[in-house]
Formats: structure tokens, C-alpha cells, sequence
């Protein structure tokens, strides 16, 4: 494990965040601690007007944001002083002009709130933010030297530990807002793929069927998941129905709610007793949590059955029982009597 910051330099926080709430609390109590503030422009204004010293990112690197702040910290004096991975790595990289950053708070452009309003296509990806998950991945990924703040959620539990003896955050909280601040990346990331997956991609062929850009995903809940404890949801997509079964061509006609091992041992004694379905002959297959237990053809859904269940009968005890045509009187006594 690197070692933390330095304690006897100054020490430094980036500050580049949409959300301003409480941000005017945070940048005293970094002040007070003897932190520099280095901000991005909207940012540093907004400093500013709380009456604190702010560096703006321009100042540090010497150049300006440009195309209305699309680029502002994407510039290596700002990431090499973000990931520079120790004291003697960051001595070096002065000379160049890096200066250490020790604390990095970063929230992103709200794009989902704004592609959920209805705004046009050209503001939804103006609301892509570039600089912002790059930061937050760069300071997450050197959490053993920065920490980084992804939300203002967590400025209470960081305004605790500022106030502690060393000014500065201990390992194990770092490395809980790494892995805070990659989740916010990722749920990001999912959000702004989700909304070109919507039908933007191809809103210029003439010939897309838009009835279906946005087509209903409805979740089942089931009996519990792979394990009794566990919970498991079923996600079919463009179904009205609340019988699961129903997009599977199958219908249940009694008996309890079906649980996530039973789904998978539904779909493998499907898949397997189609491939085998040949001569006229009717196939049978005993599935236990996916593996065949047995499988059997026969004349009569009940001589399918007898092969089947020649193979392992107790390994097939309490498993799923498909068969290729409709279960005759025979086959349905001889299940009943076994279960």
C-alpha cells in the first residue's frame, strides 16, 4: 500500500461540482485545515462569492477553458497531480509543474434529470460529462494517496474525519469513496448508454419502428433466488402479463409460485427435450438445477417417463419433468405417486 499524503506540505483539494449544495461548508472546513482550493470555473465563482481564496484550474495549468467548458481539467498538470502515486513520484513531477492533490471532490452534469425532461437531443449530450468521471475515476483508482468526495452525501462522514487529529481521511474511508465513486461512473455511464440504446442511435432510419424504443421491461418477483434467502426478480421484456411462463409458450395450472432454480430447470428441460423430439416418439427429461438427471423416449409420454427415470430416479427426486407431447393419465399417476 502507497502511503498517504505528506503532512508536513500543504496540502490541496480539487473542487469541480454541479450539485453546490453545502460546497461553501466544505471548502471552509478544507481552509481551515490549511488546505489550497483549486476549483473549476463555475466552481471558483461560486467560492468566491463565500468569501474563500480559490485557484482556478486555469491558473494552475495555464490554460483557459475553452468550447464553453467542455475542456476545462483535462489537462496532465491536473491528472498528474491526481494520480501521481507518492511523495517521491510527485518530488520528480514538480519540476514539470505538478502540484500534489490530496482531496478531489467531483459531481457530474445531470444528464439524467435532463434527458427525462424532454429536452431536445443536443442539450441531453451537452449533459455528457467527460472531465468529471475521469476525475473521479483517477482519484478513486489513487485512493491510497487522494481521497475523493463523489457526492455531497458523504461530506459529513469527510468533515469528521477533517477535523481529526491528521486533517485527512484514513485508509479503510478512502477506499469505501472509491468504491463509491466508481459505482456513480458506472451508473452514469449505464444511464447515458441506456439513453442511446433508446432509439437515438437510429432516429434517422426512416424505416425504425419507434412503437418499440421504449419498450416496457416488467419484473416478476419470485419465490425466493438460487438460495431460499436470496431474492430474484424475473425482467421480461414488452409483456403485459404477470404469468412469467407466458413468454415461454408454457402455461402453469396449479401449484406454487415458481422460484429462480425452478426457472432455469424449466428452460434447460425445454431447450433439451426440443432437441430431442424425433420418429414420432415422445422424449422426457428429468432436470435437477440444470443438470439432466435422465432422459428417456418412448411411444407414450408414460414409457418416456419409465427411461427417463431409469437413469438416476433419486438424483430426479424434486426436479423438473419435461415432456414433447401432453402428459397422459398414466405419466401424470406415476409423477404424483414420486412427489
Amino acid at each position: 500500500m502507497a502511503p498517504g499524503p505528506d503532512l508536513n506540505r500543504r496540502r490541496r483539494a480539487l473542487l469541480s461540482v454541479t450539485d453546490k449544495s453545502r460546497l461553501g461548508e466544505l471548502a471552509r472546513a478544507l481552509d481551515g485545515r490549511g488546505y489550497e482550493l483549486v476549483a473549476s470555473g463555475g466552481t471558483a465563482a461560486e467560492l468566491k462569492r463565500e468569501g474563500l481564496a480559490v485557484r482556478e484550474v486555469g491558473e494552475l495549468t495555464g490554460f483557459p477553458e475553452i468550447f464553453g467548458g467542455r475542456v476545462k481539467t483535462l489537462h496532465p498538470l491536473v491528472f498528474g497531480g491526481i494520480l501521481g502515486p507518492d511523495e517521491a513520484a510527485l518530488a520528480q513531477a514538480a519540476g514539470l509543474g505538478v502540484l500534489p492533490f490530496d482531496v478531489v471532490v467531483v459531481n457530474l452534469y445531470e444528464f439524467a434529470a435532463t434527458a427525462g425532461s424532454g429536452a431536445d437531443e443536443a442539450a441531453v449530450i451537452e449533459k455528457i460529462d467527460v472531465g468529471g468521471p475521469s476525475l473521479l475515476r483517477a482519484a478513486a483508482k489513487n485512493h491510497a494517496r487522494v481521497c475523493v468526495l463523489p457526492d455531497p452525501a458523504f461530506y459529513d462522514d469527510f468533515l469528521e474525519a477533517l477535523a481529526g487529529a491528521d486533517g485527512f481521511p484514513d485508509h479503510e474511508f478512502r477506499r469505501n469513496m472509491a468504491a463509491a465513486a466508481f459505482a456513480v461512473t458506472a451508473d452514469y455511464d449505464a444511464a447515458i448508454a441506456d439513453w442511446f440504446a433508446g432509439g437515438h442511435a437510429c432516429c434517422d432510419d426512416p424505416d425504425h419502428d419507434h412503437d418499440h424504443d421504449h419498450e416496457q421491461i416488467l419484473g416478476i418477483e419470485l419465490r425466493y433466488g438460487e438460495n431460499p434467502h436470496q431474492k430474484a426478480e424475473l425482467m421480461l421484456p414488452g409483456e403485459d402479463t404477470e404469468d412469467p411462463l407466458i413468454g415461454m409458450g408454457l402455461r402453469q395450472l396449479s401449484g406454487k409460485e415458481l422460484s429462480f432454480n425452478n426457472f432455469m430447470d424449466v428452460i434447460a428441460a425445454v431447450k433439451l427435450v426440443d432437441d430431442l423430439e424425433a420418429g414420432g416418439r415422445v422424449a422426457c427429461a428429468a432436470i435437477k438445477h440444470t443438470n439432466p438427471c435422465g432422459v428417456g423416449l418412448g411411444a407414450t409420454p408414460a414409457a418416456a417417463l419409465a427411461r427417463a427415470l431409469v437413469s438416476d430416479p433419486d438424483a430426479a427426486f424434486g426436479g423438473v419433468f419435461a415432456f414433447t407431447g401432453e402428459v397422459d393419465a398414466a405419466a401424470a399417476a406415476d409423477l404424483h405417486a414420486r412427489f
